[in-house]
């Protein structure tokens, strides 16, 4: 979030505000929305917290975490719901809500899971991360926190059990988003924790205190002023611990940054995993793995650090995919109001440009504040749309003066399969405050549905409505690979056909405070058979299907 003193000036305010309101008319008026939200009858009853009404504090308004995954292993996707706190409860030395599991029942709704699958409550949590870090072939869950990072070990679908989480003292801070990959290529599992700002409410100013107003009102205090923390790499043991390794690793720049999202991807096609972070109100932070164990930072070498015009922006959430089809992925960030969402192109000198204004970006998005986001093939037609999950920090927004409000619509970006998106409402549900997202195939139809967080209240389940016509195949593909890493976190996977590719990797970091199932989407238009899918295993060997039939999910194991 930006300095609560700044003011966002920019040419031609006035038209891109009106191209918002566009954007932002209600479903009546335009075609019917893609995605139907389903409402309490999804989660019946279930709601997350963070904090007062009020927001009178920053670690009230970033919300909560989800993860999407099959846990229990009976092939339906399941869901985490990671809960926050309140001050009052923090002071008194009470746990906050308590993370939670949902089973799927593979119709878009979900069933508590029961006390094998109960987590007890932490200090206030906030994001989440799915994998297997034991190596015994079920995925784990890792969960951030203002407070310890926490680590729940799954007994081969029968139950978490918490282990105490062996990564030093640097865990014990505020984790947001996390994601779990191979960084070394040792076959165990690595986490890596991004961090926002040294918070403490004793000493932090109250909403007016200097500096503390944004666009003439009175709104909590940070993230500037506040002291931001560095992230921290912590690598796998292969038996669910981990050990510190931020400083061996390189991964300590000049300055913190106040983090808040992180992707997980081989940017450079090299073989070896780099991390992005988007940071809030400081340079985003690019980690270009070297394959001896270290990174080097290179965000502003390879533009990502700042926007087009070379300022710092407040970043959360992160969408990453092939999107061209040259093999190197484009990134899409979502940020605050004032700022429009950016849209980072891949260029052949191995960076990227921002293209955002120039992919009908900017009218849609810079009215709104946005969070969870992904890119997808959401309407099988063939290319990556996007959605981006939007609603403010301050409630003050709803004032005269801001341009914008606190409760905002959540944006569908259609590709036009050129290049450029056109907005529209995501569902014909109200303006939330939303956070979090994360996609999955809930109903097992092929097409990718949605969950949403909000800041507090009811958890949001999104029904994807694709007609899946003769023109709208698909593919999903999951991998067993050898080895600890048995879900295959860091392949890449090609589906290829006559005239044509896609190139996808797997992970499961989502982006926001979120998690995803371990698997690729491809949407495919009218193609009707892969001539081969193509898959680099994290163990380095590539392996070749032919003649794949579509419109199927499809288990690969690595070959001997």
């Amino acid at each position: 979030m930006p300095s609560t003193s700044s003011h966002f000036l920019c040419a031609g305010t006035l038209v891109l505000i009106e191209g918002l309101a566009r954007a932002q008319e209600p479903a009546s008026a335009r075609v019917a929305p893609l995605f139907t939200e389903l409402g309490a009858r999804a989660l019946p009853g279930v709601e997350t917290h963070c904090g007062s009404k009020a927001k009178d504090f920053i670690v009230e308004v970033n919300g909560g975490g989800l993860a999407l995954a099959d846990f229990d292993g009976d092939g339906k996707v399941d869901l985490v719901v990671v809960d926050g706190s309140d001050l009052e409860r923090v002071k008194r030395g009470a746990p906050g809500h308590s993370p939670r599991l949902f089973l799927g029942n593979g119709d878009c709704t979900f069933r508590p899971a029961g006390e094998p699958w109960a987590m007890s409550g932490g200090r206030w949590g906030m994001g989440c991360a799915a994998g297997d870090v034991d190596g015994d072939g079920w995925l784990d869950l890792v969960v951030t926190q203002w407070g310890p990072t926490r680590v729940f070990l799954n007994q081969k679908g029968a139950g978490f059990r918490e282990t105490g989480f062996a990564g030093g003292a640097a865990a014990t801070q505020w984790g947001t988003s996390a994601a779990l990959f191979d960084y070394d290529r040792d076959g165990k599992l690595d986490l890596f924790v991004v961090r926002y700002l040294d918070f403490d409410p004793e000493r932090i100013g109250k909403p007016g205190s200097e500096g503390c107003r944004w666009k003439g009102h009175d709104v909590m205090c940070g993230p500037q002023g506040l002291v931001p923390q560095f992230d921290v790499l912590f690598r796998g043991q292969g038996d669910g611990t981990f050990v510190d390794r931020t400083e061996a690793a390189g991964l300590r720049p000049a300055k913190a940054g106040f983090g808040l999202g992180v992707m997980a991807f081989d940017f450079d096609a090299d073989g070896d995993t780099d991390l992005f972070v988007a940071n809030d109100s400081t340079p985003n932070h690019l980690w270009e793995n070297q394959g001896d164990g270290k990174f080097v930072e290179a965000a502003y070498a390879r533009g990502v650090s700042h926007d087009a015009n070379g300022r710092e922006q407040a970043s959360m959430g992160i969408a990453c995919a092939d999107t061209n089809g040259d093999g190197r992925a484009e990134l899409f960030i979502t940020n605050f109001s004032g700022e429009m969402d950016s849209l980072y192109v891949s260029s052949k000198s191995g960076g990227w440009r921002e293209r955002g204004s120039a992919a009908g970006l900017a009218s849609p998005t810079l009215g709104t504040l946005g969070w969870g986001t992904a890119f997808a093939d959401l309407d099988l037609d063939g290319d990556l749309d996007l959605f981006a999950l939007n609603g403010h920090v301050y409630p003050q927004a709803d004032l005269p003066g801001t341009d914008t409000s606190y409760a905002q619509k959540d944006l569908l970006l259609r590709n036009d399969g050129r290049g450029k998106y056109a907005a529209e409402p995501l569902s014909a549900a109200e303006p939330a405050v939303s956070r979090a997202g994360a996609l999955a195939d809930l109903d097992g139809d092929g097409d990718l549905d949605l969950v949403g967080l909000r800041v507090e209240g009811q958890v949001r389940v999104f029904r994807n409505e694709a007609q899946h016509t003769d023109a709208q195949h698909w593919l999903r593909v999951a991998l067993r690979a050898r080895g600890g890493n048995r879900f295959g976190i860091g392949a890449r996977v090609t589906a290829e056909w006559k005239d044509g590719r896609q190139v996808a990797e797997l992970r499961t970091s989502g982006g926001y405070q979120a998690s995803v199932p371990p698997e690729v989407h491809f949407g495919l238009g009218g193609v009707e058979r892969l001539e081969r899918l193509r898959i680099r295993w994290p163990s380095g060997k590539e392996q070749v299907l032919e003649g794949v039939a579509v419109d199927r999910a499809l288990v690969v194991e690595e070959a001997p």
